[in-house]
């Protein structure tokens, strides 16, 4: 290489260096100047006009975790006009930063379902930190009451509310999981309504209880799904494990362990009547039952067992439709297969509270167990 060559060589090294003198000091903060949130509960607030209470949990930190005797954890609350407001107000009373990344759980007040949620919720989906982690959820009395207890069985440095939602923990057909993400894209979309997990507190205040589920509707009262209603929507749309059934025959009382679930169906428009054909398959075993059977009845256990959960899910189907709620997203799916146009979700709007749901229910009983 020539001496020419070499000078703007190390020219050009120079000038793309000189950049670097110009930059900021590094702005982390160590681990001890931090506190970690772990819970967010929002309430009306009872001081603040139109306002919100919002409660922070906060878990502090310890040197050994096993030789902390109960839980280690902080609350902070503060009621303002907007919840980016109460949030910044109670760094005020913390000597440390308020680290919000490692939040995965918000939980709100059900009188708060019918308002501009996503007025309300903009300060956390604008953050890009906790979008595809933190869980959404509804409490079955405050949020600052839920957010704060703490279950016998949780152990120190242990979130008891992850474990009910990410599998890792429990693995429950009567637990729906909704992420923030999907939250605000089923809040915000049009032909799907946002459904939400509900969390109660038992009577002794020692356990959590998570087996029903809310469907809201924009500024209007939200509909809330028993537990029948919660596993069987569960099962059919996230295909969530751990489905049981109880089948009762004369004499005979048997309860199916079903393992998988399949569901498709198609919106049907152009032959008759509108339709929503359904197609829903379970593979299982029976796990109980009161008498020994023969493998070679199990044709006629499918049969009886298709029957009946066939009832529930078109019960289900009524129901949402009677209320004029989607949580299945079939208006989404009625938007996505037409060409986008003016008026189309005024005309889903009007076929939907007329449509037929027709349900063909498959069972599919692997076997009676490992005893006859």
């Amino acid at each position: 290489m020539s001496r020419y060559k070499k000078m703007i060589k190390r020219s050009l090294i120079l000038i793309l260096l000189l950049p670097l003198l110009t930059q900021a000091g590094c702005a982390f903060k160590d681990i001890d100047k931090r506190v970690f949130v772990v819970g967010i509960g929002i309430d009306p607030s009872e001081k603040v006009r139109h306002g919100f209470k919002v409660t922070l949990k906060m878990i502090k930190p310890v040197g050994d975790v096993k030789s902390v005797p109960s839980q280690t954890y902080a609350y902070l609350t503060h009621e303002s006009e907007s919840v980016a407001e109460a949030i910044r107000m109670l760094e005020t009373r913390v000597d440390k930063v308020l680290d919000l990344g490692h939040n995965r759980i918000i939980l709100l007040n059900e009188k708060l379902l019918s308002k501009d949620i996503d007025t309300f919720m903009d300060f956390f989906t604008r953050r890009g930190d906790i979008q595809m982690i933190t869980y959404m959820a509804v409490a079955g009395t405050t949020a600052e009451e839920t957010i704060s207890f703490e279950p016998e069985t949780e152990t120190p440095a242990s979130i008891a509310l992850y474990n009910f939602f990410d599998n890792t923990g429990t693995e429950s057909p009567y637990v729906l999981t909704t992420f923030l993400f999907e939250f605000r894209r089923q809040v915000l979309s049009k032909g799907v309504n946002a459904i939400l997990p509900i969390i109660d507190i038992n009577e002794d205040k020692t356990a959590f209880i998570i087996n029903n589920a809310i469907v809201l509707k924009l500024e209007e009262k939200p509909v809330k799904l028993s537990e029948v209603e919660t596993k069987y929507f569960n099962s059919l749309l996230y295909n969530a494990s751990g489905f049981s059934y109880k089948i009762e025959k004369e004499d005979l009382i048997m309860v199916l362990n079903i393992d998988t679930v399949k569901m498709k169906y198609k919106i049907v428009l152009d032959e008759g009547p509108p339709r929503i054909d359904m197609k829903v398959t379970k593979y299982g075993v029976i796990g109980e039952s009161n008498k020994r059977l023969d493998i070679s009845n199990l044709k006629k256990y499918d049969k009886t067992a298709a029957e009946e959960m066939k009832k529930k899910v078109i019960e289900l189907l009524t129901k949402l439709q009677e209320n004029d709620i989607d949580p299945f997203g079939f208006g989404l799916r009625y938007r996505a297969t037409r060409l986008s146009r003016e008026g189309l979700m005024d005309e889903w709007d009007r076929i939907y509270p007329e449509i037929e749901f027709n349900v063909t229910m498959d069972v599919n009983l692997k076997s009676t167990g490992a005893v006859e």
